[in-house]
């Protein structure tokens, strides 16, 4: 996760990247906004999110505040 400076963002979220797909999802609903992920690997990222969203919301907090991120475990 990064922030960046040039805009001001209103919906926490994230990317997600596979390959030449590019997909945006929401840290509270981990749901896509925008882009577009294959199904089997759009459903990884949703689970992923979803476990941890406390996570994803306190990094997305720092970023805000132009604190550096946690890592965050990937889905195993």
């Amino acid at each position: 996760m990064y922030v960046e400076l040039s805009e001001r963002h209103h919906t926490p979220h994230f990317h997600a990247y596979y390959g030449e797909h590019i997909g945006v999802f929401s840290i509270e609903r981990a749901s896509l906004l925008a882009g577009s992920l294959p199904q089997r690997q759009r459903r990884l990222v949703q689970a992923w999110a979803e476990l941890h969203q406390d996570e994803l919301l306190t990094d997305w907090n720092l970023l805000q505040e132009r604190q550096p991120a946690a890592p965050i475990a990937p889905l195993q």
